[in-house]
Parts: C-alpha cells; structure tokens; sequence
C-alpha cells in the first residue's frame, strides 16, 4: 500500500462526508462504546436483533456489518446468518470479529462456518486468528497472550484461504491480503483496560471499508484511526474511566492533519 498517510486521512474524510450506516450485531458488553466510537468518528450505528429487520436494513440502506461473536447464542446466531446472506446477495462488505474463538466449541464451529461466507475483512487479536487459522493457541476471551506479530504468517494463510483481509490487532497492528502486509505501531496499552475498545474496532473496520478504495486500504484505516485515537485519550487521562472518555473524545476531534503527522506505519 503506497503512502498510508494519505490512505488513513482520506478514509476519515469519506466516514464523515458519507456517514456510513454499520449494523453491529455485535455483544451485549459492548453495543454503548460501540455506538459512541461510531457516531463520533462520523458514521451512523444501527444495533438489531431480529433476523427480517437486519435482512430489510441491509436490502434498503445498510452500508456495512459486523458480526462479533463476543456473547454469541443460537437465536443470535440465526441472525447473522441471515445477516450475511443480505449482505452477501447486495454486496453489503461485512467484517467478522470472532471473538474468544478457539476457547469454546460453539463459538469456534460457527466462526469456521461463517468464513465460508466471504467476509471482507476478519479483526481478531493474535490468539483468535491463530485458532481460525487452525493453530494451537492460548485464547483468554478479547484478550490475548500473544504477540500480533506472533499471527503474521497465520494471518496470511486466513486471507489466502478465505479471500479476506486480515487484520490482526496488538502493540502492532498487521494488515495482510495473504501477499502484502501493512503494519502500524500506534496506541497505548491502555486501550486493553477499557471494555469494548477492540470490539469496537471491528466496527470501525466495517465502517472504513465502507467507504475505502479497497478492503485492505479500509482494515489499514481502521487500524490507524484506532491507534492515533488511543494515543491521544492516554495523553489526557490519567486512568480506565478517564481514557474511555477522552477516545471518543479523541475520535471526535480527529483530524486528517493529525493523522498524518502522528500515524507510525512500519
């Protein structure tokens, strides 16, 4: 990707001129964060959970999905399916967060079974995408015990097995279409003592592709626009309540100059 600079910046540029319109059937833990992170970075957030009124959002105005399986049920389940069939038959892009995939067995089948269905990007932290792509990994939840970099050539695999972007998430943050990988070094570790934060960025990441040249530009925005942001709430706080503030602060105050002047591509 040539000058992620400009491909960060003008990709908050179109969320706030389109205003894309994201389903999120996303976890009970994290639907407030989620819809604020939205709105302030300049998209639209719907939450649903039933099944015909996600088809007929996405069949008249929906402009992306996300598919987080962070409180997964069977009813919930059925939804999502339904979900990316709609978004599947419009060319809807849908990201998958398949979280804690890996720790436990329902959640990890229906993931398998969801890649079959093309998603445009798949967000997960190293442990999840290393047990996607059938690796032996330690999962804790949203949380992970590896390293980001630890899920590169998984990463890879996943994208060339699927058709996907892959975006693995951690201290840094790697994008790959299973060919070329983009990498960024944004954020703070704070990001992992507020709930929702990643989740939230499975969210972000639809928003982008929404709205992005390509997948894999979209899932590189994301990862930027999230990294600057958190570094920016961490240098006005003092503490996890205090950051959870200032982000959505910091994602309403983005600006394509800052961006550019603070985004560290590696």
């Amino acid at each position: 990707m040539k000058n992620p600079e400009s491909v960060v910046a003008e990709t908050l540029l179109r969320i706030r001129e389109k205003s894309p319109l994201v389903l999120a059937l996303t976890n009970s833990v994290v639907q407030p964060i989620t819809a604020n992170l939205l709105l302030a970075a300049g998209a639209a957030p719907v939450m649903l959970d039933d099944a015909e009124e996600c088809v007929e959002l996405i069949n008249t105005c929906g402009s992306a999905l996300l598919v987080n399986l962070g409180t997964l049920s069977r009813s919930q389940a059925e939804t999502m399916r339904a979900a990316v069939r709609a978004a599947n038959a419009r060319g809807v892009p849908w990201v998958l967060d398949p979280v804690a995939v890996g720790l436990l067995s329902f959640r990890t089948g229906f993931a398998q079974e969801l890649l079959s269905q093309k998603p445009s990007v798949i967000r997960g932290n190293a442990a999840e995408i290393l047990a996607l792509a059938g690796y032996d990994a330690k999962p804790r939840g949203p949380e992970s015990t590896c390293g980001s970099d630890s899920a590169v050539v998984a990463g890879k695999e996943l994208a060339i097995r699927t058709g996907a972007v892959v975006l693995v998430t951690g201290e840094i943050d790697y994008v790959t279409d299973g060919v070329g990988v983009a990498a960024f070094a944004n954020g703070h570790e704070m990001m992992t003592r507020v709930t929702g934060v990643g989740c939230s960025m499975g969210a972000l990441t639809a928003a982008c592709v929404s709205v992005a040249d390509c997948p894999f530009c979209g899932a590189a925005a994301s990862a930027g626009i999230m990294g600057v942001a958190g570094e920016i709430a961490f240098e006005k706080s003092e503490a996890p309540g205090t950051f959870a503030v200032k982000l959505l602060d910091a994602f309403y105050e983005m600006t394509p100059e800052i961006l550019r002047s603070r985004l560290k591509s590696v």
